[in-house]
């Protein structure tokens, strides 16, 4: 029984092409991103989601992203804006949800 080889990346790859993709909120040469186009305000093993109607910018940990529940917020993201714009990942959740999930699952 032949194995078919996956052409999918592995799930690290995907959602480090996704942070990268939706870090590009504002981006100008020299406006506060690194050479990889990364944001200098947020700290190693962080990311910045934006979130509400207001779109207020939260910086959250990675290690969010192996939580059923904030995987759950990233698919809601994903159907209602899609991960390729310039807007920034963002959450589609009242802040007041948010921060109470995530407080609740850290």
């Amino acid at each position: 029984m032949a194995h078919k080889k996956s052409h999918k990346l592995p799930q690290p790859a995907v959602l480090k092409q996704i942070l990268r993709r939706c870090s590009s909120l504002g981006r100008r040469p020299n406006s506060g991103f690194d050479d990889d186009g990364l944001p200098l305000d947020v700290p190693k093993g962080h990311f910045a989601v934006y979130v509400g109607e207001n779109r207020a910018r939260y910086i959250v940990s990675i290690s969010l992203l192996t939580r059923p529940e904030f995987r759950c917020l990233l698919r809601r993201a994903e159907e209602e804006f899609g991960f390729d714009h310039d807007m920034g990942l963002t959450i589609p959740c009242e802040e007041v949800v948010f921060r109470s999930l995530t407080s609740m699952i850290r």
